[in-house]
């Protein structure tokens, strides 16, 4: 794929100064410090799973809490966060988002081959920072969405160098861990992986069945999780759910027929995902889209469906910038993230409980602009010859400018 070394590609590859590196440093780092002092527990959906670990610790059952919404084998996983002081979690959790976060669009540099030290590196971690709300909400939140955030993009880099093994078990960690990139199973079949699609499914299964025999209620995210999942029966988690089964019928739209378009809505964007992934181009913004393809998808469908979900695929997109023809470089890809600018007020949409709204929004534009890319690459756009597995393992330079 041809970028050229010249125009907006070449300036985002130059290598970064000290002045825009100190600045990367104070963003970050005000933002951590910032939910150290705002939240006494050091975020709160981090909170519900430590809580949860607590709770089996004392010898009762983590779904209890209808808001422990992850595998039995998080609870493990939780477990050695109980062994701290409360003080140091505070401020070891909002730190450890943030570099996550950052190893996250580190991953996603590398799958593009976009160098660590360049300007991109540094103004896109900025930007998102600064610039785009749900990247604060999910330091703020201490979510564990930061462990997905991270393993998209590694998984999607290793299976672009031929290691989908490896790719494969990612994703079952992540799994494991908490289940957002289950749809990623689709990739391993699209590209008829089966040994990565092995390892992602068992990793997770064998995690949680063994975790869930040391639990007092081993089927509890069965009984209890999954009918929560499915039905979505919290009124106040569902105002800030921006898939548009649970946005719709708060505008008076019918319940059965708002999921009956969200479900409409994800299998088209799947068939897109699986479109964009024959076309077989070489280069890494196939396995950058079809990736963000299918996890758009499963947010349009998905109960719940957080505006913090969108910063596990806006790095992989924004990081194809340098790309002609990627997502970044069309009008949709910024129109949608209007929205989500901070302090950005929108007229009837101030209120923080509408803000789903502006989350569906970003959602909906963001998942059409990708499913754009589904489309049949023009003539003279610059891809290299060779057709399916044999443009998937071509060699490529270690940069494309």
């Amino acid at each position: 794929m041809q970028t050229g070394k010249s125009g907006i590609s070449g300036w985002l590859v130059r290598p970064a100064s000290l002045h825009l590196w100190a600045v990367l440093v104070v963003v970050l780092g005000a933002s951590a410090v910032r939910t150290v002092r705002e939240t006494p527990d050091g975020g709160m959906d981090n909170a519900i799973v430590v809580r949860a670990a607590r709770t089996w610790l004392s010898g009762g059952s983590p779904y209890d809490d209808p808001h422990f919404l992850y595998f039995p084998s998080a609870v493990l996983a939780a477990a050695p966060q109980t062994l701290l002081p409360q003080d140091v979690l505070r401020m070891a959790v909002p730190f450890a988002a943030t570099a996550l976060l950052a190893l996250g669009w580190a991953c996603a540099l590398l799958l593009h081959r976009v160098p660590l030290g360049s300007r991109l590196a540094v103004l896109g971690l900025t930007g998102l920072s600064v610039g785009f709300l749900p990247f604060g909400h999910l330091v703020h939140l201490g979510n564990w969405t930061v462990t997905a955030a991270v393993a998209l993009p590694l998984c999607l880099l290793l299976a672009g160098r031929g290691r989908w093994g490896a790719a494969g078990a990612v994703i079952g960690v992540a799994v494991a861990l908490k289940p957002l990139l289950a749809p990623m199973v689709l990739l391993f079949l699209f590209a008829g992986r089966w040994r990565a699609l092995t390892a992602a499914v068992l990793v997770p299964a064998l995690a949680s069945a063994g975790a869930a025999l040391l639990l007092p209620d081993p089927a509890g995210f069965f009984t209890r999780t999954l009918p929560f999942l499915l039905h979505g029966d919290d009124g106040f988690v569902r105002l800030y759910e921006a898939s548009p089964a649970a946005v719709l019928p708060r505008l008076g739209v019918p319940g059965p027929l708002a999921e009956g378009v969200a479900v409409v809505a994800a299998g088209a964007g799947v068939l897109c995902a699986y479109r964009r992934w024959r076309r077989a181009d070489p280069g890494p913004l196939r396995f950058a889209e079809t990736g963000a393809g299918l996890m758009l998808s499963a947010f349009l469908v998905s109960r719940p469906s957080y505006d913090h979900y969108l910063v596990v695929v806006l790095p992989l997109l924004l990081a194809g910038l340098p790309y002609a023809g990627s997502v970044a470089r069309g009008p949709w890809f910024w129109v949608a993230l209007v929205p989500q600018v901070p302090g950005l007020a929108l007229p009837w949409l101030e209120p923080a409980r509408r803000r789903a709204f502006k989350d569906a929004f970003t959602l909906c534009v963001l998942a059409v602009a990708v499913a754009r890319q589904a489309r049949p690459a023009e003539s003279g756009g610059g891809y290299g010859p060779g057709t399916g597995r044999e443009r998937e393992t071509a060699r490529t330079p270690a940069t494309p400018f």
